[in-house]
């Protein structure tokens, strides 16, 4: 059985979306040694379409919690209303109510209520899943829309995959983080040992992207980019390189724009499988084996 030491997380982030993050983590994933599939973008999980699951297991994931008012119990004195920072309390027709989308579920209310009025209980919108695919494990989450502690699920995920490997004696976890600088990204970064930053040459992902390289040397990851349809600005790709060499962050790869990206999700397949002998696919392979080379 493996030790943690021995299974590599490469942890695939953008500063922002529509850069092609995932589209790369399921074209690596296509090629790689038997990995163990991540998708930390547990707010919008989009991997595991490329992938037609079958899913093995699912379960509930708890996140924070939903208040309400007995009106039987009720004054209303607003002495709830007055300590709510979010305003989330609000009186309607003589009555108050909790309204879901502004409460924050921190149960100040529920505390201070002298009349007991105020009940909470625990949110179970959300699931996480286990799924076979044709490239190995992967695990998935589904979250209502405005749904807490996102975080803590992608911990809760990462865990999981890393057991999974472990156990199966699988050697890598490519995880999909979600993009942005976010909970959900620092929980991606916490003990991942590499990041592949990718990047398209626009001036707002080079702005995203700069954020996101402050966070992950802050956690002094190992951390590499890849330039994603590169050839589609080649001035502003000049300027993505500049800034990477000025970080010293290098460049392992550049990918060039192909439409045939877009018909291959519509088929749900990686580009690899659709167009095995394009550029960009054999660019992918590439890209693979000098990540699998690194220590």
């Amino acid at each position: 059985m493996k030790s943690m030491s021995e299974i590599r997380e490469i942890t695939i982030l953008s500063g922002k979306g529509g850069t092609g993050k995932t589209s790369v983590a399921a074209a690596l994933a296509s090629v790689a040694n038997r990995p163990v599939l991540c998708d930390n973008d547990v707010d919008a999980s989009n991997l595991f379409l490329l992938m037609q699951p079958k899913i093995r297991e699912e379960h509930t994931f708890t996140s924070g919690y939903m208040l309400s008012i007995d009106p039987q119990k009720c004054i209303p004195c607003e002495i709830c209303t007055d300590h709510c920072r979010f305003g989330a309390i609000q009186q309607i027709q003589g009555k108050l109510e909790i309204n879901p989308y502004q409460c924050e579920g921190c149960r100040l209310c529920e505390k201070i209520c002298p009349l007991e009025a105020i009940s909470s209980v625990q949110k179970e919108n959300n699931f996480w899943h286990l799924a076979s695919t044709r490239f190995g494990p992967i695990l998935y989450a589904s979250m209502g829309p405005g749904e807490e502690n996102s975080g803590k699920l992608v911990t809760q995920l990462r865990q999981k995959a890393m057991e999974i490997a472990r156990k199966a004696e699988r050697p890598y976890i490519i995880s999909d983080g979600p993009p942005g600088i976010g909970c959900p990204v620092i929980a991606s970064l916490n003990g991942t040992g590499k990041v592949l930053l990718v990047l398209e040459p626009s001036r707002t992902a080079l702005l995203d992207a700069a954020r996101l390289v402050e966070l992950v040397r802050h956690f002094n990851i190992e951390l590499y980019a890849v330039i994603n349809k590169y050839d589609l600005n080649t001035e502003l790709c000049k300027q993505v390189e500049m800034y990477l060499n000025r970080n010293a962050i290098p460049v392992i790869e550049k990918l060039p724009f192909d439409p045939a990206m877009v018909e291959a999700m519509i088929r749900e397949m990686t580009i690899t499988e659709y167009k095995p002998g394009s550029t960009i696919s054999k660019k992918i392979a590439r890209l693979w084996k000098t990540i699998s080379l690194m220590n």
